[in-house]
């Protein structure tokens, strides 16, 4: 994952383009991509900080809301696979994803989907 530029080389690539140089002779300069400094400037220009945006953040899990049907499905059938838990949804109306998305979300859960032996 990229990390951001510090604060003080933002700056002084700011200060460099205010004074009069291109940005893409400031990403020279600093030796940065011209893209990073090209994209910093738009930023001061917008939001007049030089602070860097967000990296990552919370996503929300793709079956929220659906908790008490995927309880209701296995607790049904206790031996239910993925394969036929994405059916069931499917038939319902509720687009559940990849198999891996069911899964991650059984295991979010805490809900066995495996056959007791």
């Amino acid at each position: 994952m990229a990390v951001p530029l510090s604060q003080d080389l933002r700056r002084r690539l700011v200060r460099a383009v205010e004074q009069g140089s291109s940005a893409r002779a400031a990403a020279r300069r600093f030796a940065v991509s011209e893209a990073a400094a090209i994209k910093l400037v738009r930023r001061v220009r917008e939001t007049g900080s030089t602070a860097p945006a967000k990296i990552g953040g919370y996503r929300k899990p793709f079956l929220d809301g659906h908790e008490v049907l995927l309880r209701e499905l296995t607790a049904a059938k206790p031996g239910i696979t993925l394969a036929e838990l994405q059916a069931e949804l499917g038939k319902r109306g509720i687009e559940a994803g990849s198999l891996t998305t069911i899964w991650s979300t059984l295991r979010r859960l805490r809900i066995s989907h495996k056959k007791r032996r």
